[in-house]
């Protein structure tokens, strides 16, 4: 069943102007909340109230007041989620230093590079891989004075330590006056891009950015949604504004362990909203639908049926008819019901970002009663332009929902979304020139997306500008269309298309190698390793019959004529995704530059 929306009360909320100000309201509007925070890194839930997550954010200000740190120094951050996080990013703010978060799964000229660049003067690294690393950069990083590790990794001070130095140097007094000396409008964090190409650039975002983010947010969940679980990076915007957004409405927030525990977790809190990206909600729909394939007879025909009816549901009440609606209510008795129970959750909302949705799984998932918001943005918009919402028409799926509150969003002429508003960053750090290539001269960002808007003002992302390429013959191909189609096949994990100034479109795929195990053990075909079944003959078959069935979709000019099966699968720690498990196309070309040339020898 559904989850009944309830609007919550604003009116005695007190103003936010700065980040850390959701601290001291969150215990003020929420006062019966019991926690604020937990985390799993040591194989059971730890938890941390409202209060102790306040006193532990004073002590990080209070030790880094100690430490010398003043205010526009740099602090940076390299950990996965974990409560420590939130308390470390609020103590830095707190004293109108600026949080930089990085990512722990970068290399080493990457952290040579961002910790030089952003002069950071403390640097927390959390885990053996990242503190050796850094060790292995520390004599080039000229500007830091201090390194932390989380736990006692006897190399370097740790956390705890951190806080002992932070009570036994409290100055109340002190940190109040630092407090109100920070401005709304002055920089709370640089946050590098990870991005697909190119140096990492550190986009510079005030509180202001933040803060008006959350008051345009703020009505999405409803009153009843009280606990968040989170997976995606603290080091990206996009979580990390979302989770303030939860502590702002008194959520409790837990941290998943890893991607690979997401649906144990689940279990475990029962989360009312989630955030997540267009794969992980793939992979959860693949898994529903290979249960099916266990059941037999009767039980099986009507399984597929309720999945069948949920991908046909359409969001808005009047364009579901009265036949449709007696099936849905028959398919959630059934089948949706019990989907929904057996993934745990009691979700008011899942948010997705990072990518288009496919339209059939964004029916599937609120036909199961799990109501799918979609959002977009970047680094530079504090992230969030565009959004789903609860107003008539706020949602369709294929679309990315409407302009946010407080952002003009338009189309230029060359087809490219461009956007104005709270949510436009400061600017680069120390480079003017290349903030000046994506803000105008009229305060507009341009956001190198293509894009159209439909007739009920929803925006439609149509790929990227970057990415289009022409073939010999002079036909544009927009790449990530194609992609977004194409991995839909559970036969396909991630895949790239090529093809500039060639005369064809060819494609690059890391097959699903769980799925493919599955169907080789269903079809007779012996599964050995990845290395050798993108060499079986049966296999490429199977993947040629699947590339033609999608291809009928697209003109002549757009089709994939040739492929190749490639054994690695792309992840982050291999460099092939970023953190948002984008693909990075240009690591692609370079890793497989003679196995696309060899595709148009």
């Amino acid at each position: 069943m559904a989850h009944k929306y309830v609007a919550r009360d604003f009116s005695k909320f007190k103003d936010v102007t700065r980040i850390f100000d959701v601290l001291e309201y969150y215990k003020d509007n929420n006062p019966h909340q019991q926690i604020a925070l937990g985390g799993k890194n040591t194989g059971s839930w730890v938890t941390y109230s409202p209060d102790e997550y306040r006193e532990y954010a004073n002590n990080v200000s209070y030790a880094l007041m100690a430490l010398g740190i003043q205010p526009n120094d740099k602090v940076a951050i390299i950990s996965t989620n974990r409560p420590e996080w939130n308390m470390l990013d609020m103590g830095i703010m707190q004293i109108g230093a600026v949080v930089v978060p990085v990512y722990p799964t970068i290399g080493e000229n990457d952290y040579r590079y961002i910790l030089n660049h952003c002069e950071a003067k403390v640097v927390f690294m959390e885990g053996a891989e990242v503190m050796k690393k850094i060790t292995a950069v520390k004599d080039d990083l000229k500007n830091v004075e201090h390194f932390y590790t989380f736990v006692d990794r006897k190399e370097y001070p740790y956390f705890s330590q951190l806080i002992d130095l932070g009570k036994a140097n409290q100055k109340p007094e002190e940190l109040e006056a630092r407090k109100k000396a920070v401005a709304p409008n002055s920089c709370a964090t640089i946050v590098y891009t990870s991005g697909t190409t190119g140096t990492p650039k550190g986009a510079m975002l005030s509180h202001n950015n933040i803060v008006n983010q959350l008051k345009a947010l703020r009505a999405t969940p409803s009153a009843s949604s009280t606990r968040a679980l989170s997976f995606l990076p603290l080091s990206h915007v996009y979580e990390r504004m979302l989770v303030y957004l939860y502590q702002y409405l008194g959520m409790s927030v837990y941290y998943a362990q890893n991607l690979g525990t997401i649906a144990e977790n689940i279990k475990e809190i029962c989360p009312t909203m989630m955030t997540c990206v267009p794969r992980v909600l793939e992979k959860m729909y693949d898994k529903i639908y290979d249960n099916g394939k266990k059941m037999k007879g009767l039980s099986k025909k009507i399984f597929y049926w309720a999945i069948d009816v949920a991908k046909q549901y359409r969001i808005e009440k009047s364009d579901r008819p009265f036949g449709y609606n007696l099936k849905l209510a028959i398919a959630r008795k059934l089948v949706l019901n019990k989907i929904a129970a057996a993934v745990g959750g009691d979700f008011d909302i899942l948010v997705s970002g990072s990518a288009a949705i496919p339209s059939h799984l964004v029916s599937f998932f609120c036909a199961a009663g799990m109501t799918m918001f979609e959002g977009y943005g970047m680094t530079e918009t504090s992230p969030v332009i565009a959004v789903s919402n609860r107003k008539k028409y706020g949602r369709e799926a294929g679309t990315v929902g409407q302009a946010l509150d407080g952002v003009d969003v338009r189309i230029s002429e060359r087809g490219e979304v461009i956007c104005k508003g709270h949510n436009v960053m400061m600017g680069y750090y120390k480079a003017p020139e290349l903030t000046a290539e994506v803000i105008d001269e009229d305060g507009w960002m341009h956001t190198g997306d293509l894009g159209k808007f439909n007739d009920r003002g929803q925006l439609i992302l149509t790929g990227r500008i970057k990415s289009l390429f022409k073939t010999a013959f002079g036909k544009y191909v927009n790449p990530q269309i194609l992609e977004e189609r194409f991995s839909t096949s559970p036969f396909i994990e991630n895949m790239v298309v090529v093809g500039e100034g060639q005369k064809f479109a060819a494609a690059i795929i890391s097959p699903n190698f769980e799925f493919l195990k599955s169907w080789c053990a269903n079809h007779d075909v012996v599964y050995t390793s990845p290395a050798e079944m993108v060499k079986d003959k049966t296999i490429i078959a199977r993947f040629k019959r699947e590339i033609d069935k999608f291809n009928k979709e697209f003109g002549d000019t757009e089709q994939i004529k040739k492929f190749e099966l490639v054994p690695e699968t792309w992840g982050m720690e291999n460099g092939f995704l970023t953190p948002t498990l984008k693909v990075k196309r240009g690591v692609v070309a370079d890793r497989y530059k003679d196995t696309i040339a060899k595709l148009f020898a």
